[in-house]
């Protein structure tokens, strides 16, 4: 009787601990649309997979009409664009933002890295070297505001 009350305590205990732990599971998938031609865009495919996301990559000839749909205001725009659970990534999001989004689902279009900033996810140079970036918060209206700082 002894066994099977250790036993019993054992199984629960290792299946909370593992109900516990998050997983890739627990994420939503990513959908991204990038030039066919494009390798930053892959290598920043790669870091958000590597942070546990699920990845589906739609090579299109044209991504403006995406960032049109979207919402990605002008001056904004990035070599690629990105949808995750309702929200748009325009450029080199670091995946701990887009966590951070979707953990605090604020009332918005989603996020942006205007252009291509060196040392961004993707974006990574041999030397190691990286400019200080922000991330923007787009909001429904249009207009942006400081979501994260990178860099410095």
């Amino acid at each position: 009787m002894k066994s099977v009350i250790s036993f019993l305590l054992a199984s629960v205990v290792s299946f909370t601990a593992c109900a516990e732990k998050p997983s890739a599971v627990d994420l939503p998938p990513l959908t991204v649309y990038k030039s066919p031609t494009c390798g930053c865009c892959i290598k920043w495919v790669e870091h958000m997979r590597k942070a546990g996301f699920e990845v589906a990559v739609n090579d299109v000839d044209n991504v403006h009409p995406v960032k049109m749909r979207v919402g990605v205001p002008p001056g904004k725009g990035s070599c690629h664009t990105a949808e995750v659970s309702g929200y748009f990534l325009e450029g080199h999001v670091p995946a701990s933002d887009v966590k951070r989004l979707l953990a605090e689902r604020p009332a918005a279009k989603g996020l942006a890295v205007p252009g291509m900033p060196m040392g961004s996810p993707g974006m990574e140079v041999p030397d190691g070297r990286t400019q200080a970036y922000d991330v923007e918060l787009v909001a429904n209206d249009g207009t942006t505001s400081r979501f994260s700082r990178h860099g410095e």
